[in-house]
């Protein structure tokens, strides 16, 4: 490990250079990819001299020692040998979790899926508050989100929605909320007062550049038709929306919330390219290592993982087994606390399993 981080180091101070030269920041792209991978460095090389300051500091504090000081300033040297003694081990694995390679979308912008399940209107409606606790979250990160689709219900909530928040890192933070979210409370369409239980599901999907996946033209079927709002309302009086089918996989995307019907294709064929990527994903990582299924990429989104009880002013999170009391500030938006123990969850998982190769 600590022959790479060496390595590191160096090519860190190789690339420092680099990014001052005035030739290299002429060419604005070669630039750019050479900051990005100076950023990236820049956390494991600045935790590895932490590291080697601890390390110093021991050895000069045993060095002083043998010098046969008084009483008094050996025990302050041995104190600050068992205080810099006692900071090597935590170091060391952080410095492994940032040596575990970055899932490579995790810089990406991402289109967001929800769709109401079991539970009718009541579905239908969580699906809605999902969708503004999203919004509420990206917000705060300062991501701009923009909807895709959507498919009202009367009293307000969704059939289905698709946004994309566009922001560096959105998937490093939203990936971890695909899956089965479910509600437990009394509906407003409930007159006896009872609890019910209603599901939505969210599906993640990374945002895919035009240059890292094409689509041939010739496997696409394209409809347009007249774009319709709940109770029969019409959005617009012309046939501006847009379903696409992709041939080769049966995927089809729709897309009617722009008055442009170019518009409206333009989002369709960017969430198309997104799940044609994930499937890809999907089979790909299937084929690499199918007995690795608690690893974040499973991507099952027929599983479980949140339930939010509202009587209780809960959330949990079974994936972790996490229970926070505090469901109103986390339908705002405020999800930080689950996301930083999941990515900590799953680091800590996959540092498990690199050590078992």
């Amino acid at each position: 490990m600590f022959n790479k981080l060496a390595f590191i180091e160096e090519k860190y101070e190789e690339l420092s250079q680099k990014i001052s030269d005035p030739e290299v920041i002429a060419d604005i792209d070669s630039w750019r990819k050479l900051m990005k991978e100076h950023s990236d460095m820049t956390p494991i090389v600045e935790k590895y001299r932490e590291y080697k300051a601890v390390m110093q500091t021991i050895s000069d504090a045993e060095e002083m020692l043998l010098d046969k000081p008084d009483a008094d300033f050996e025990e302050l040297l041995r104190e600050e040998i068992n205080e810099a003694k006692s900071k090597i081990t935590p170091l060391e694995e952080e410095l492994k979790i940032l040596l575990i390679p970055k899932d490579p979308n995790d810089d990406k912008s991402v289109i967001v899926e929800i769709r109401g399940g079991t539970g009718g209107e009541e579905a239908a409606l969580f699906a809605a508050e999902l969708f503004r606790m999203y919004s509420m979250y990206a917000e705060k990160k300062r991501w701009k989100i923009e909807i895709m689709n959507s498919n009202a219900t009367e009293l307000g909530g969704y059939k289905e929605i698709s946004f994309s928040v566009d922001g560096q890192g959105a998937y490093s933070r939203f990936k971890y909320e695909s899956g089965v979210h479910r509600v437990q409370r009394v509906p407003e369409t409930e007159s006896q007062g009872r609890i019910q239980t209603s599901a939505a599901s969210v599906a993640v999907l990374p945002e895919v550049e035009e240059v890292e996946l094409e689509i041939n033209q010739n496997d696409l079927k394209i409809d347009v038709f007249r774009a319709g709002g709940p109770g029969g309302q019409c959005v617009n009086t012309t046939d501006s929306a847009v379903r696409i089918t992709h041939l080769p996989t049966g995927l089809v995307v729709s897309c009617q919330d722009e008055k442009s019907q170019h518009k409206n294709k333009d989002k369709a064929l960017k969430v198309l390219r997104s799940r044609l990527y994930e499937l890809m994903e999907a089979e790909r990582n299937a084929s690499i290592a199918a007995e690795r299924k608690s690893q974040v990429g499973s991507g099952d989104r027929s599983e479980r993982i949140r339930t939010y009880n509202f009587p209780q002013g809960r959330v949990t999170d079974h994936r972790i087994n996490l229970t926070l009391y505090k469901i109103d500030a986390i339908m705002d938006g405020e999800i930080d606390e689950l996301v930083d123990s999941l990515a900590t969850y799953y680091q800590s998982e996959k540092l498990k399993a690199s050590g078992n190769e």
